[in-house]
């Protein structure tokens, strides 16, 4: 018996989609392993508590800014844990170097949504709110880079997602109309950011979301993965065209 859930074909109201734009953490790569590790790295420098894969997935996705922020934050009192913001962000940042990608794992079919999404005529962008030389490091540690012409991290423009700056950036970028993108996500920053932008959405069923059902996202609908996506583009795009 097939135990693949089953959800509703997405509802595009855009024309021919010609570029998807991918998250990373949580869409592509299950990276909660290396952020918990890195962050007990920095915890342990500070003589607090450590932290747990669990308490971190809720904090995942809008930045390492607000994952630094979110951990110290009933571990110290409000003025201390301000004080010592840029002192553990630094030190997390220099343990997450040290161990980038080696407790990750790919979700499954991502690699074989991206060729399809590639030999459907697609151009690919990676938007993560991850600082851009780890998630291009990330890519590469897992065969990924070589399918995306844009790669835009939480530093790479001047703002992060949910805003839409980073998603119209890599539109640009692609030389693409974001009316023909549709932006690609495991939470609701990516779609908030995606609709804000003027794309369509797409929404993967795994990953962190904040600790939300993935049902409360809105967007075009939910694929069970990368190549379900690729398949539901690829049969909208069918009959679309021109």
């Amino acid at each position: 018996m097939d135990a693949t859930p089953r959800y509703p074909v997405p509802a595009f109201t855009a024309g021919k989609i010609r570029a998807a734009i991918v998250d990373l953490d949580g869409t592509m790569v299950d990276t909660a392993d290396d952020f918990t590790a890195s962050l007990n790295g920095m915890l342990a420098q500070f003589d607090a508590e450590e932290t747990t894969r669990e308490e971190v997935i809720d904090y995942v996705g809008k930045g390492s800014e607000h994952l630094i922020r979110s951990v110290l934050a009933p571990r110290f009192e409000d003025g201390l844990a301000q004080s010592r913001f840029d002192e553990a962000l630094a030190i997390y940042q220099e343990e997450y170097a040290k161990i980038n990608g080696l407790h990750t794992r790919l979700y499954p079919d991502v690699e074989a949504g991206l060729i399809a999404l590639r030999d459907a005529g697609l151009a690919l962008a990676c938007v993560t709110n991850k600082p851009h030389r780890f998630a291009k490091q990330l890519l590469e540690h897992h065969g990924l880079l070589r399918y995306f012409s844009v790669v835009l991290g939480g530093d790479s423009v001047a703002a992060k997602k949910p805003d839409p700056l980073p998603m119209l950036t890599a539109c640009e970028r692609l030389g693409v109309s974001p009316r023909d993108a549709v932006a690609i996500g495991d939470s609701q920053n990516d779609a908030f950011a995606g609709r804000a932008a003027g794309m369509s959405t797409l929404t993967v069923p795994y990953g962190y979301n904040h600790g939300e059902a993935v049902q409360t996202i809105k967007s075009d609908g939910i694929v069970v993965s990368l190549l379900g996506a690729a398949k539901a583009i690829a049969a909208h795009n069918a009959a679309n065209e021109q």
